[in-house]
């Protein structure tokens, strides 16, 4: 029998082309949700923050019913929380991406490099799937974010707290696209109010 074998170079050349479409596909679906929840920028937030000052210093006192405030820091957080994952992937996958290129790189350091790169872009992907499925189950809007053993979401929360069931959703919706146990994933309710 003749027995195949796959080159080195081929082996990371195959590596090379999941990693991309990993990459590929984590950008499309980035994509696609700021499609569809738009893409907020940071002088437009900074705007609507002083402008919410700005009304709130008017009217001299914040009322019940007008808690803009507390929902525009809320909505502030998951975007910092989502600006703040993506710069410390970039940055990760910079550093990595350097040590897979150097010239001095033995293959062993290659390919445990490309190894780390296409895990992280499956937890993006992962991410973004596990987000779309919250927000689908009417979340008003949440965050997900996967390390090698956690799993931790942040989903907005009632003063009084969560209920249960809405615990359970996000539990199920993690538990239905990873291999985290129930006892892995962390789940943080910001409070809004």
């Amino acid at each position: 029998m003749k027995e195949w074998r796959i080159r080195p170079r081929t082996k990371r050349g195959i590596l090379i082309a999941a990693v991309l479409v990993f990459v590929g596909a984590s950008a499309w679906l980035n994509w696609s949700y700021n499609q569809r929840w738009g893409e907020g920028s940071t002088a437009m937030t900074q705007a609507e923050d002083d402008l919410t000052a700005t009304v709130n210093a008017m009217l001299g006192t914040q009322t019940e019913s007008g808690n803009s405030a507390l929902t525009a820091q809320v909505s502030d957080y998951f975007a910092k929380a989502r600006l703040t994952r993506q710069q410390s992937r970039d940055q990760a996958l910079s550093l990595l991406e350097t040590a897979a290129s150097a010239g001095s790189a033995s293959q062993e350091v290659i390919d445990s490099a490309m190894n780390d790169i296409s895990v992280m872009a499956n937890w993006s992907l992962l991410e973004s799937k596990i987000e779309s499925e919250l927000l689908a189950k009417n979340f008003a809007d949440c965050v997900v974010y996967l390390t090698e053993n956690a799993c931790t979401v942040a989903i907005p929360a009632p003063m009084e707290g969560q209920e249960e069931a809405c615990i359970a959703q996000v539990t199920d919706a993690v538990l239905s696209n990873t291999d985290y146990t129930a006892a892995q994933i962390n789940v943080i309710e910001v409070m809004n109010g």
